[in-house]
């Protein structure tokens, strides 16, 4: 499977290090935050990756070129101007397969992308949103999901009792390109997933314990720093 890596974003909570940085290229023990995203992918045989870029794109050319050194083939989509996370995956639909896996370039989760694929694929899902349950999940919003995982609602940001986290990675056919219009800015999370449930679509929840880390604010960029030289990854 191709993987897009959605890691245009100008990290505004993060300033003032990503005036020197993109989020995804922050620095943790000499490597890049999404550089620990790609092993992990490597490490269940995807190599394939198209990186969707904005704000300082030069910098992940520099350091990762065509992802040869890396035992990878990168693709890159430098947009002019941000087209959101659902505008950013319409703007790569020429170098998608009809099955393909969607991460947020600033979050790390220890996913089992095969058993979540066979999920996807048994659930004849048009997209598989991977989730985490969580004692407070205010700061990301919730999943709402049936017993039987289809997802049937998205809570905003005030829910403070447990619940289901999307945690930034996905499975999506092809035909979720239909659901969003060329060249427009919009949102994966705020408008087409939200969309896709109103037009009765098959979304499922897929359910991972592994770990995740979201470093989208400082505290937990250095948490995750101190996570990875404890062995936190293996």
């Amino acid at each position: 499977m191709k993987t897009v890596i959605l890691a245009g974003g100008l990290g505004t909570r993060l300033r003032p290090i990503t005036y020197d940085y993109p989020k995804p290229m922050l620095p943790i023990r000499g490597k890049p935050f999404v550089e620990y995203l790609m092993n992990h992918l490597k490490s269940q045989g995807i190599t394939e990756i198209i990186l969707c870029l904005h704000y300082m794109a030069d910098k992940f050319f520099e350091y990762f070129g065509d992802g040869t050194k890396f035992g990878l083939k990168i693709t890159y989509s430098v947009e002019e101007a941000p087209l959101g996370t659902a505008g950013a995956i319409k703007n790569v639909e020429n170098f998608l397969d009809e099955t393909f896996v969607v991460l947020n370039g600033d979050t790390y989760v220890n996913l089992n992308f095969q058993k979540m694929l066979g999920f996807h694929r048994d659930n004849k899902a048009l997209g598989t949103i991977a989730l985490m349950r969580v004692k407070n999940p205010a700061r990301y919003g919730s999943v709402d999901v049936c017993t039987d995982w289809r997802v049937i609602g998205f809570s905003e940001k005030t829910r403070v009792h447990n619940g289901y986290i999307n945690v930034g990675a996905y499975i999506f056919r092809d035909k979720i390109l239909d659901f969003i219009p060329k060249n427009e800015k919009i949102s994966l999370e705020k408008e087409v997933l939200p969309n896709l449930l109103k037009n009765e679509e098959r979304i499922y929840g897929f359910l991972t314990e592994g770990y995740f880390i979201d470093i989208g604010v400082l505290e937990d960029y250095q948490r995750f720093q101190m996570e990875v030289a404890r062995g936190i990854l293996g």
